[in-house]
This record gives structure tokens, sequence and C-alpha cells, in this order.
């Protein structure tokens, strides 16, 4: 049965859109009344995905076969969201992690994960923005993980991109959020997905009562982005305990630059 949402809320374009929580942002988001752009290396599954989200709901999808590790493809993708005057959301989900120490990893797998996690995150919303802002109206969704938070967790360069995500989303937020712009950070905890294959720690040996379904993440997400949260972590039982930590984060603020240094450190003035 098609579920067809009239009135079109334009187009999102969705990163990583293949398989996992991609894969569920894209059936969400069509149900919504979104036209989708699709963007995944895996032409055959996102080919599959278009064919059924349309017959389901009745909305356009186009696909982009890209590796956003490699520039070429990602200047691609940037050229869609600068000349695309129907994209009102972008969805920077493509990613992957690793589990592995930094002396165990293998050095040219770390930077392809800084340049799509990172990179390419940047250089999307950078393209995707003056046409958000021209039409004073979009939502920018960035996935990050709960290991922004708790780098001790899993490898530390994987952390270490999405606790740029976190901050990257906060700045943007306080550049766009008043001219229309709804920006979100999602963190994810252990979620059923491909990515634990890809970080080599398959997501059978995670206890079952800590691993979400991607389809229960991503419901608890958009259910946030109704709510208006700037930062969503889907598990956290009382949203107050992040307000706390965020509160604690920005009482720092009027002492993190001083012309001398702290007096606990005893550096005598010359």
């Amino acid at each position: 049965m098609t579920t067809q949402i009239s009135t079109s809320k334009g187009t999102a374009l969705i990163t990583g859109a293949s398989t996992g929580i991609g894969a569920v942002y894209a059936d969400r988001l069509a149900k919504r009344g979104y036209d989708l752009v699709l963007v995944a290396r895996n032409q055959k599954r996102l080919d599959d995905l278009a064919v059924n989200i349309t017959k389901n709901t009745g909305r356009k999808v186009d696909i982009i076969v890209a590796d956003l590790t490699q520039k070429a493809d990602t200047l691609r993708v940037e050229d869609r969201l600068r000349s695309d005057k129907t994209i009102t959301a972008l969805v920077n989900n493509a990613g992957f992690g690793a589990a592995a120490t930094l002396h165990d990893s293998k050095i040219e797998e770390l930077e392809s994960m800084i340049q799509l996690n990172v990179t390419a995150l940047t250089r999307l919303t950078h393209a995707a923005l003056p046409g958000l802002l021209q039409r004073a109206k979009g939502l920018i969704i960035n996935i990050s993980s709960i290991v922004a938070v708790a780098p001790e967790l899993l490898n530390g360069t994987y952390g270490g991109t999405k606790a740029y995500v976190v901050a990257f989303t906060q700045s943007l937020h306080h550049e766009v959020g008043s001219k229309g712009i709804q920006v979100q950070a999602v963190l994810p905890g252990a979620t059923e997905t491909p990515f634990w294959d890809r970080a080599g720690h398959p997501v059978e040996n995670l206890p079952a009562q800590i691993v979400m379904s991607a389809e229960d993440m991503v419901d608890a997400s958009l259910a946030g982005l109704d709510q208006h949260e700037l930062i969503t972590i889907p598990s956290l039982p009382n949203l107050a305990d992040w307000e706390t930590f965020n509160s604690s984060r920005l009482n720092l603020g009027p002492n993190l630059s001083h012309k001398n240094p702290a007096a606990r450190y005893n550096v005598a003035r010359q």
C-alpha cells in the first residue's frame, strides 16, 4: 500500500543511504513528505531501496553512486547540493569507525575515516548551506556517536571525528539557527548496523541489552528533532543529564581565556 504525502517538504539528500541508519532515514523522511537523493557506494542496494520507497510512498527518489572518501565523488555530490533548488534537508550519515587502538590501526584507514567523517561532512554542509539560507528554510542532521563524549570506548581517532561533528553542529546552530535552519546532532549508542563489521568488532559480540535497532534509533532521533533538540542521544533516559553536562561546559566560558595563568600553576610574572 502506498502512503502518499500530497504536500512535498522538498528534497532530502541522505549520505550512507543504502543500508542501516541511512536507509531507515530514507524511509522515514519519504513518509514525512520528502523526495530523496540517496548517496552511497553500492548501486544495486540504492536501486532496490529507491524502488521500494517510491512504491511505498510515491515520493521521487534519485540516487548518486559515490564514495565520499574520494574527493572527485564528494565534489559531484556538492554540485547536486548547490544546483538543486528543491533540496531542503541534508542528512550527513555516511561514516565508519574503528575499534582497534591507534598502535594497532592502519594509518591509511584512519585517514580515510577522517576524510569521510569530517572532511566530506563539512564540505557537503558548506555546499548545501547557501541554498538553505537563501530559502530561509532547511534541516541539517549530522550523525555523531556517543564516543563523542566517551572517547575511551573505541578508537580515539574515531571518537575525535565524532566529537568534531558535535562541535561543528553546535557552532552551526549558533550561526544559522535563527535563520530558518534547524540543525541536529544525533549521538547513537551501539546500533545494529553493518558499521560493526567494518570496525572489526561484530555486533554479535556486544551485550544484547546495549544494542538498539536502526529503526528505533532513527525514530527516537526524529522524535528528538520534532522536540527541537540540538543534541539527541536516543538511549539517554533523562535529558537533564545532557543539560547538566552541557551547562558545565558553558560554565567554563568566563575562565577559558585570561591574561595571566591560573594561580595554581604558580607562574611568576616577569
